[in-house]
């Protein structure tokens, strides 16, 4: 399994230098460790995996957000990668969890981000993020898990470009500029 995802991770073009220095820390970390799947929550060990799903509706170009209550951020659904589990199944198996709905993967991950976690010092960790494009629309029924969302919208590109920074991910406006260029 390390072997498929350092070969997911070695195929994502860079798009800028942050995401150049994520990637070549990203391909360090995975030759240095046999564990990258979360054993302990929250945040055991750390770093870990987490596979991040962008709900796009092709039409307008718009994207699915989740009001996380445990990030206190609007940022695409997913979750940890558990052990033994490839990222793509990750994403199929937390799209159902999270918004009740199947989805498929179209592509490999397009974008990559190591982050820091936020909240209690107690839980903080580090986040490898593997950020995955699925197919959606504003139509489609979801039933979001209010457990892990305040609430959850379509933003368009213009929304996420006018929203105060400290309230989204900090590479969503980074991953949206890529996906306008692949």
């Amino acid at each position: 399994m390390l072997t498929e995802i350092r070969a997911l991770v070695a195929s994502i073009a860079p798009s800028d230098e942050l995401e150049a220095a994520h990637r070549a820390e990203c391909l360090d970390w995975l030759g240095r460790t046999d564990d990258v799947f979360r054993r302990v929550k929250p945040r055991t060990p750390s770093p870990h995996l987490v596979a991040y799903f962008l709900m796009r509706d092709a039409e307008d170009g718009s994207v699915l957000l989740v009001d996380h209550r445990n990030a206190g951020l609007w940022l695409p659904a997913g979750g940890h990668v558990e052990a033994g589990e490839h990222p793509a199944e990750t994403v199929r198996r937390e799209v159902v969890e999270e918004l009740g709905v199947p989805a498929e993967p179209n592509r490999p991950p397009f974008f990559l981000t190591v982050t820091p976690t936020v909240g209690p010092p107690a839980d903080r960790h580090v986040d490898v993020t593997l950020w995955y494009l699925l197919a959606g629309h504003r139509g489609q029924p979801l039933t979001p898990d209010p457990r892990e969302f305040r609430s959850v919208r379509w933003w368009t590109p213009a929304e996420v470009a006018a929203a105060d920074p400290g309230t989204l991910d900090p590479h969503l406006p980074r991953a949206l500029a890529k996906l306008a260029v692949v």
